[in-house]
């Protein structure tokens, strides 16, 4: 289509604007067709500028290559056809206030009747004998029928069609934004503008011709697959030749994605070994042999890999920077010990993160009777318990000494002075700049901490690989003996009665049990979609369990008061605890033997088998027990999951299927969400190739560097 003459309505005597050169930066109100409304709904898509247009991915495509005829048409089924106009019109009704426009389309083989509501003024676009080609799906056979179908008119001297005869791209669209204008917009800018895409990673990525087109290059490992120029791959990603050349495009966009990601990542590891120095704390064993023998039980095999891999990178001159990953239960606590037990044996100070006060009172205790013994004080810091000093320094108690906290840690006022080791729980509760913010409290000079973070959330692969690509990665695989077996059952809330009574059945025999709401507070939305809140439902479960003691735990609670109702459950004189997801993480008591968890199929499957984490941990056989209220394809299929497997890692790569990143990526991680064209799940070996380059590359930039 030509664009229109700018200088058309000027007069005569009035020279033409010198336009400025249009690029990728440019405004897309620089394009025609696109005036302050068309902006303004392009905005809402996130789209101002050319480059930004040109990077508005299609979310599917639909093959109109092939042309059928009238006849075969089928219900229902998106197909192209194409014929003669033999009859049209518009029909009025309602007093004119409805209106259907209509024309009936001829082949060789039948008729097909298109009609379009209250568009009356396609009259004037359409007339008996138009040759047209149309695309939608038939929703009448008697006579076939078409609503609303994409249409276009044979013009002789025409562009190629952006809409019919070839593999057309559907966009994500906005109110009063047309699927065919936007489409027939990104033809123009593409044809214009894509050869000024430049490689931002050309010298990393093995390029062929613009102009190359492989259907089977996909078929081809990413290693050592040849790719599309980025130039080639906007024009395949909008306008492909074939589907494979679309998925090579999307791919090849994404690697870029990927190269960017890691290569932010490398840097800053590599800015880590070059600037800063470890304090080093690798210990001595006066502490750690006794502390071992008192335990009464020896470590498990992946405990012992791990801590050698962990004892060498605290002896190192590098900053130890560590993930920990272990299914629940598989002694992630005891690791930590043992590592903080090594800095404090070097003479340096330790400080523990964790995400809740339950959490950070649970560790507190556990480290206070371990380390008590062997002569090393343990502070508390939550919201609402302060350190005995704001200030509590190697040089005011002579001996190494260990924080452990919640948030509070983070706060300006406290300052912990030689600190040799940092170690966060349940990290992905929390970002990596308040990470960092915890190992600068450490830094003095060149000094810095060493870092071990932690989590009962088993990583997928790809997810390690962009959020934690600057950590050295260590797996607990093996759960410590002596440990119950764990039963998951999924019940229907028909199933109710019968649970109550098995479970008053074990607070009989002596054992414990949780029971799980989603909700603090029954709101008017919840109700309707029975979904149940822990205040309303604790009379009725108090009534059901009689004559057995029964706490209420959630978040809104006091902090004296969460710690009573806790207290009263360790020590068994509450037998049923009733909660929110606040004991999701930070529980432990053995004698707990039920998790009964109401509207399963509200939670994802790794909360899920965080909260399973909280019974097993004793000698009983112990059960849990999922109630769905809704019984939907996926929810189902979830649970399915949950019943039948308790590997913690699977069931987080099954969870990374069926709900994508979600909680396991947790606050703000630098570069772990907004991929355009990069999908965490099925782009594993995108991102491993992706790392590969980028350490190749960075590797060259050390050897070519005047320094070195």
């Amino acid at each position: 289509m030509a664009s229109q003459d700018p200088t058309r309505s000027r007069p005569p005597s009035a020279p033409p604007p010198v336009a400025a050169p249009r690029n990728l930066a440019s405004p897309v109100t620089d394009l025609w067709g696109v005036g302050p409304e068309r902006q303004r709904q392009l905005e809402r898509l996130g789209i101002r500028t050319v480059a930004e247009l040109l990077y508005h991915r299609p979310h599917r495509y639909e093959d109109r290559r092939k042309v059928a005829r009238i006849r075969d048409l089928e219900l229902g089924v998106p197909m192209t056809v194409h014929g003669h106009i033999v009859a049209a019109g518009v029909k009025t009704f309602r007093k004119g206030t409805k209106s259907v426009y209509e024309f009936v389309l001829e082949d060789d083989s039948g008729r097909l009747h298109c009609r379009w509501w209250n568009l009356p003024f396609l009259e004037r676009i359409f007339a008996v004998g138009d040759g047209v080609t149309v695309y939608g799906k038939p929703n009448g056979l008697k006579p076939r029928t078409m609503d609303h179908p994409e249409t276009e008119k044979a013009e002789p001297g025409e562009d190629p069609s952006a809409h019919m005869g070839r593999i057309v791209p559907v966009y994500p669209l906005t109110e009063g934004l047309p699927q065919r204008v936007l489409r027939g917009l990104l033809y123009r800018t593409v044809q214009e503008f894509s050869p000024q895409v430049s490689e931002p990673h050309s010298g990393l990525v093995s390029i062929q011709p613009a102009q190359a087109e492989d259907p089977l290059a996909t078929m081809q490992p990413p290693a050592t697959r040849v790719w599309p120029t980025v130039a080639a791959a906007v024009q395949a990603l909008h306008f492909p030749e074939h589907p494979e050349s679309a998925e090579l495009a999307r791919q090849r966009l994404a690697l870029d994605e990927f190269i960017e990601l890691q290569l932010t990542i490398q840097r800053r590891r590599q800015n880590l070994e070059r600037s800063v120095t470890a304090r080093p704390s690798g210990g001595t064993n006066v502490r750690m042999k006794p502390f071992l023998a008192s335990l009464g039980f020896p470590l498990t095999g992946a405990q012992q890999r791990v801590l050698r891999e962990i004892r060498a990178d605290l002896s190192a001159s590098v900053p130890m920077r560590r993930l920990l990953q272990g299914d629940v239960g598989s002694g992630k606590t005891l690791v930590a010990a043992c590592a903080a037990l090594m800095t404090l044996e070097s003479g340096w100070n330790v400080a523990v993160l964790a995400p809740t006060e339950i959490l950070a009172g649970q560790l507190r205790r556990n480290f206070e009777r371990w380390f008590s013994p062997l002569g090393f004080a343990v502070h508390l810091r939550t919201g609402s318990t302060r350190l005995q000093h704001e200030r509590a320094a190697g040089a005011i108690l002579d001996a190494p000494q260990m924080w452990v906290g919640t948030h509070a840690l983070l706060e300006d006022g406290v300052v912990m002075d030689r600190l040799g080791l940092v170690i966060i729980d349940e990290q992905h509760k929390f970002g990596v700049t308040q990470r960092e913010t915890l190992v600068r409290k450490g830094r003095t000079g060149v000094h810095s901490p060493h870092l071990l973070v932690m989590t009962a959330t088993p990583i997928p692969r790809t997810l390690g690989l962009t959020l934690y690509g600057d950590l050295d990665v260590s797996v607990l695989d093996e759960i410590p003996a002596g440990r119950g077996r764990v039963r998951t059952h999924v019940r229907e809330r028909g199933a109710l009665p019968k649970v109550w009574q098995f479970i008053t059945q074990q607070l009989a025999a002596g054992r414990q049990a949780y029971v799980v709401y989603p909700r603090v507070n029954e709101s008017e939305q919840d109700e309707a979609k029975e979904i149940k809140a822990v205040t309303k439902e604790f009379a009725r479960v108090q009534a059901a369990l009689k004559p057995h003691a029964v706490g209420l735990l959630h978040g809104q609670l006091p902090a004296e008061e969460k710690e009573s109702v806790m207290q009263a459950f360790r020590t068994g004189a509450i037998k049923v605890l009733l909660a929110t997801t606040v004991i999701e993480i930070g529980v432990d008591v053995a004698n707990a033997t039920v998790m009964l968890i109401e509207n399963a199929e509200q939670f994802g499957l790794v909360q899920l088998h965080q909260l399973r984490g909280r019974i097993g941990r004793g000698a009983h056989e112990s059960h849990c027990i999922l109630v769905a209220e809704s019984r939907t394809e996926a929810a189902v299929a979830r649970l399915k999951v949950m019943e039948e497997t308790a590997d913690g890692f699977a069931l987080a790569e099954a969870d990374f299927r069926l709900r994508g990143p979600g909680e396991l990526v947790g606050h703000a991680q630098s570069g772990a969400a907004g991929f355009r064209f990069g999908n965490l799940h099925s782009d594993r070996n995108l991102v491993e190739v992706a790392r590969d380059l980028a350490k190749r590359h960075l590797r060259r930039e050390v050897k070519a560097s005047p320094s070195r």
